[in-house]
């Protein structure tokens, strides 16, 4: 098939950047959308043209480190997937298909498509861990969990961090991946002894790094590739209110 890519490029986070459009052409149904760009990328460097940026490493939907708009939608039209995953065998020939980065003020640009999301790692190092003496790992079965609580919390640990949740989202809020970072611990016993200070300083946090506030929509949810609920924002909301009046 043959493509029409109108690609988001900008040098560095202080100069204007602009849409550019390019064809790309045989290209297979079976390729993933990064080994298209792969290809556009070949022929701009043997045109002497330097080569779109975007973010990448494994490739398989875990690590967190893909994300682009396509087309209006956080890692594109597919339900439950990263930008990575997704394959041209969801586009057609002759098809349009318009590539940006996140937008966010939270989220510098770096270049073209890809953005700073230290972010969220400085919002991980305000509470998102679990104060504990080191050592040879306990058996597994040693503390026992009811399964209810391990399943919510595993579910909650999938969040991945890539922060398609504050790309779409119309406020640029960072509430579902703070929310899930901080119950996935809530529901374990190894979490609850610093659950509360973790609560206070994660949401300090998000909000000092310009994060917006949430507003319900719950776009973050629909565009999350590892599909958090937004019940996670209920439970955080709750427990952030229960300490401000406790």
């Amino acid at each position: 098939m043959n493509l029409i890519l109108k690609v988001w490029r900008q040098k560095n986070s202080s100069e204007k950047g602009s849409f550019q459009s390019y064809e790309v052409e045989n290209v297979t149904e079976d390729m993933s959308f990064f080994e298209m760009l792969d290809m556009l990328n070949n022929s701009l460097i043997k045109s002497n043209e330097i080569p779109i940026s975007f973010d990448h490493d494994c490739r398989e939907g875990i690590c967190g480190t893909c994300g682009v708009v396509i087309n209006g939608r956080a890692h594109g039209p597919l339900k439950g997937v990263t930008s990575c995953q997704l394959h041209m065998r969801s586009f057609k020939d002759g098809d349009r298909i318009t590539i940006e980065p996140w937008r966010s003020k939270s989220f510098p640009i770096v270049k073209d498509l890809v953005v700073n999301r230290s972010s969220f790692d400085r919002i991980m190092e305000s509470g998102g861990y679990v104060s504990v003496k080191t050592g040879g790992a306990p058996d597994a079965n040693a503390m026992p969990i009811f399964k209810q609580d391990a399943d919510e919390a595993f579910d909650s640990a999938t969040c991945i961090g890539c922060g398609a949740c504050v790309a779409t989202c119309k406020n640029a809020s960072a509430m579902l991946f703070v929310s899930a970072k901080i119950n996935q611990y809530s529901k374990l016993p190894q979490g609850q002894v610093e659950h509360d200070n973790r609560v206070n300083n994660m949401v300090t946090k998000m909000d000092q790094e310009g994060f917006g506030s949430c507003t319900n929509t719950g776009a973050c949810e629909i565009d999350c590739p590892k599909e958090i609920s937004i019940n996670n924002i209920i439970k955080l909301n709750k427990a952030y209110i229960k300490n401000i009046f406790s």
